[in-house]
């Protein structure tokens, strides 16, 4: 359950919120020597100001192909050369773009909640084998109890994420 919760902050970090941020190029990849490379393998990513990302592109072979990954990756950035270095401005996020980007982060929180049920019913499945091997009643019902609990601590946490991620995006 704490992996589907990490991997909720990885992609609610790659959401855009109008300021420029290293991790928003994390799920972006480049199609480098042959194999699907992050970005942050193949140049160094840096923030210059609260607008501006800025790749140093390690070899000057690949900045084409880093440029053509960051156009169709769907962040809505428009890259600009200048040498090995790739400038991505930031533009400032529109009423329409805030309310797209609420709508991701929420399918990005129901496919988080959708892997802590499965987790819960794969627990769930496991504890009625058990019964069925020997366990107890009333171990079954604290078991059950446990997992059940577990399950909503964990489901609490995503909507509290997913509530501090839609007012961040919001907030003009």
């Amino acid at each position: 359950m704490k992996g589907a919760i990490a991997s909720l902050r990885t992609e609610f970090a790659s959401l855009r919120t109008g300021r420029a941020s290293a991790s928003m190029l994390e799920p972006v990849m480049v199609d480098a020597y042959g194999q699907m490379t992050p970005i942050n393998q193949v140049g160094t990513v840096n923030v210059p100001e609260p607008r501006m990302v800025t790749i140093n592109v390690w070899d000057k072979g690949l900045v084409g192909k880093v440029e053509k990954a960051i156009r169709e990756s769907g962040l809505g950035i428009n890259p600009q050369l200048n040498g090995t270095i790739i400038m991505l401005p930031i533009p400032e996020l529109n009423e329409e773009r805030r309310t797209q980007l609420t709508k991701v982060a929420g399918s990005y929180a129901e496919n988080a909640r959708v892997s802590i049920r499965n987790i819960r019913r794969d627990g769930m499945d496991q504890i009625k084998k058990a019964k069925a091997d020997g366990m107890s009643e009333d171990d079954q019902k604290i078991w059950e109890g446990e997992v059940q609990e577990l399950t909503d601590k964990q489901i609490a946490a995503i909507d509290s994420l997913l509530e501090t991620k839609q007012a961040e995006i919001m907030q003009v």
